[in-house]
């Protein structure tokens, strides 16, 4: 039994479609980010970082969505791509941990939750859109990030792609054609509505007011 440390924002999300589209038995724990449950001494036992999604399985405890999709996928022989397209898996995969979404939820923070920050919010827009503009290029005539179906790769980005109308609006994506086809595609996989209705199955457990509260739980205090 996997035990996911979970809250319904991009990064667990990932995790989550993972073991849905795998078939894995799973057992959600909510960690409550808003009212700071990710900096409890017995949390921070799990992940020194103070961040969500952690797993643990069979005795090994694995932080950071990156590294779980990859452990996942090796352990589970699951969405890992046929054998001689690993290199461009792993670019991608790890392409998404340093760019997209960083840049991504760094423009969360300064365009969409505090005021006031322009310089950095166009500084992080920008350079989300210009990850946009990658994926996209390379997507042309392409169903799947890599090779020919469904691999953690097209997972760990959908989790940051899935909130560019939320950080841009309505229209966010479409200037992406390609990029807007695969999202389409990859937001109808049955794991994805799996997953959806597992997060909101126990929404009620989260706070979900965004006050100074959650401020000071996500920002300020995770040092």
């Amino acid at each position: 039994m996997i035990r996911l440390y979970f809250h319904h924002t991009p990064n667990p999300m990932k995790i989550l479609v993972f073991l849905e589209a795998g078939g894995l038995d799973y057992e959600l724990v909510p960690t409550d980010i808003f009212t700071g449950a990710q900096h409890h001494p017995a949390f921070r036992k799990l992940n020194p970082n103070g961040r969500v999604p952690v797993i643990e399985v069979d005795g090994d405890t694995v932080f950071d969505s990156g590294a779980i999709l990859l452990y996942l996928s090796e352990k589970h022989r699951l969405l890992e791509g046929r054998s001689e397209d690993r290199a461009s898996l792993l670019s991608w995969a790890f392409w998404v941990s340093s760019g997209l979404g960083p840049f991504s939820g760094q423009y969360s923070y300064y365009g969409k939750l505090t005021e006031g920050q322009t310089a950095p919010a166009e500084r992080f827009g920008k350079q989300t859109h210009r990850h946009y503009s990658v994926l996209d290029r390379h997507l042309g005539g392409r169903d799947w990030i890599v090779g020919e179906g469904m691999t953690i790769a097209d997972i760990a980005a959908w989790g940051w792609i899935e909130r560019a109308e939320f950080l841009f609006g309505a229209d966010a994506l479409a200037p992406y054609r390609h990029l807007t086809r695969w999202f389409r595609r990859m937001d109808g996989q049955p794991a994805v509505a799996r997953a959806r209705a597992q997060a909101d199955a126990i929404k009620d457990q989260f706070k979900a007011d965004f006050d100074d509260e959650a401020r000071t739980a996500l920002f300020e205090t995770n040092i």
